[in-house]
């Protein structure tokens, strides 16, 4: 009987044993899914959304746009949970340099100042600019353009090139921070002119019922998206925008927000 009650004993507890070890592992595979979840990686990018089509708020408040489209791909592409944040245009690159965002994707351009402050992807897109106008301003070239005073947005690829055209047509260059108050403005009559890329100005000479001429110099450069210096992430954007450009997905995105 001792002995029977000697090998009921071992039993219960190699019982015992398997049990706790069975519980062990199904805990700690519960735990490391939860690090799993708790760790998936955040992109983080800035965007100033007052540039449609590129980067604005619909009437639910959402940030919407041709360069969200891109942003969005990138963020899946990479296994990344995206997180925009919307900010004054010429506070991006700052806000790059301090580390607060990963990327920006706002329109924005490849110009060789910005070059010595942030790496830039390849460009996505190039459409040249207009200079927006009211009906009856009587501005459909640049030599018209010599006494007026022409808007640009703070921090914007146009400000540099409407400071490289000022040398030779003698206009006066105002700079404000987003492209809707330049608008506004100009139909106010306290500007006579709107300097701004040809999606955007196309997209506001339709709704305002205005006029404009397009700017034939090209003085500037075409959009990328921008990161810190030496971010890890420049390479691999690289071949998710070139990817995004040889299957057509670039210009279906163009189709929808870009077509005149």
């Amino acid at each position: 009987m001792k002995k029977n009650h000697l090998y009921m004993f071992m039993i219960l507890i190699l019982l015992g044993i398997t049990l706790v070890a069975c519980g062990g592992n199904d805990a700690d595979e519960a735990q490391t899914n939860d690090d799993q979840n708790e760790e998936k990686k955040t992109l983080i990018m800035g965007t100033s959304a007052d540039y449609p089509p590129f980067e604005s708020r619909n009437p639910q408040g959402e940030i919407v746009g041709f360069d969200i489209e891109l942003a969005n791909y990138i963020a899946d592409e990479l296994g990344y949970e995206l997180d925009i944040r919307d900010m004054s245009f010429d506070g991006l690159v700052g806000a790059l340099q301090a580390g607060r965002i990963d990327m920006v994707i706002s329109g924005m351009s490849t110009s060789q100042e910005r070059r010595e402050n942030v790496d830039f992807s390849i460009e996505y897109h190039r459409s040249g600019e207009i200079f927006v106008t009211k009906q009856d301003a009587g501005l459909a070239s640049l030599d018209d353009l010599k006494g007026t005073t022409v808007g640009v947005q703070l921090g914007s690829i146009q400000q540099e090139g409407a400071e490289i055209l000022q040398e030779e047509y003698d206009f006066e260059v105002k700079t404000m921070d987003d492209a809707q108050g330049l608008i506004q403005e100009l139909l106010s009559n306290r500007i006579d002119a709107v300097y701004l890329d040809r999606e955007v100005a196309l997209g506001f000479i339709e709704a305002q019922d205005l006029a404009g001429f397009d700017d034939p110099s090209r003085v500037t450069p075409g959009m990328a998206v921008a990161f810190p210096k030496k971010s890890e992430l420049v390479e691999q954007v690289d071949e998710i925008i070139q990817q995004a450009i040889d299957t057509g997905v670039l210009a279906e995105w163009e189709d929808e927000w870009l077509a005149e």
